[in-house]
């Protein structure tokens, strides 16, 4: 009997693996278990990448596709992945409102909060590291100040900046190994 039983188990998965393959094949864009076989990867990495803590991923997941489920006559074929992608954002922006309503609930319960402010010696410190750094960028010339600025303090990417300035990558490669340099050797001169 168990062996009947895993035979029909078995003959059930063969058929439900060759249907969906089929589908695929015949170009049913819009079956639900074609699109979770297809973009349930791109979907969670895309919720982790918008905040999604991991341990919500899985749920956060479920919920694009549940919503995909409930729209599926109104999706027009070819368009899945945008409509998961657009559906997946505002699933992650719900996600992290609802934390940071926790956050807020949670600091409240608390009896005595630190003041978060930073002290007055520390402000002078802060505002005496601004002041270096100005003369230290100062000191550079303006197309290597630019990159410097947007690559390191910014933290834009080289095809950004390219795309940015109008400058090809490789310029702005050159131009951040020369200001890296020209900004060590002005913050050692303001140093002494």
């Amino acid at each position: 009997m168990l062996s009947v039983t895993v035979e029909m188990e078995i003959g059930r998965d063969a058929d439900a693996t060759s249907a969906s393959s089929a589908q695929a094949q015949r170009g049913a864009p819009n079956s639900i278990q074609v699109a979770v076989e297809v973009h349930a990867d791109f979907v969670r990495r895309s919720l982790r990448r918008l905040g999604v803590p991991d341990s919500l991923a899985d749920d956060a997941r479920q919920q694009v596709f549940a919503t995909y489920a409930r729209k599926i006559e109104r999706i027009h074929a070819g368009a899945e992945r945008a409509f998961l992608f657009s559906t997946l954002s505002y699933v992650a922006a719900h996600i992290r409102r609802s934390l940071a309503r926790s956050r807020e609930l949670s600091a409240h319960d608390v009896l005595e909060v630190a003041d978060p402010s930073p002290c007055p010696d520390q402000l002078a410190e802060q505002r005496q590291a601004r002041a270096i750094l100005c003369k230290v960028l100062e000191a550079l010339p303006v197309d290597l100040r630019t990159v410097f600025v947007l690559f390191e303090l910014e933290e834009l990417s080289a095809p950004e900046i390219a795309e940015l300035t109008g400058i090809p990558t490789g310029t702005v490669a050159s131009r951040l190994r020369r200001a890296r340099a020209e900004f060590r050797k002005a913050a050692n001169r303001v140093r002494r």
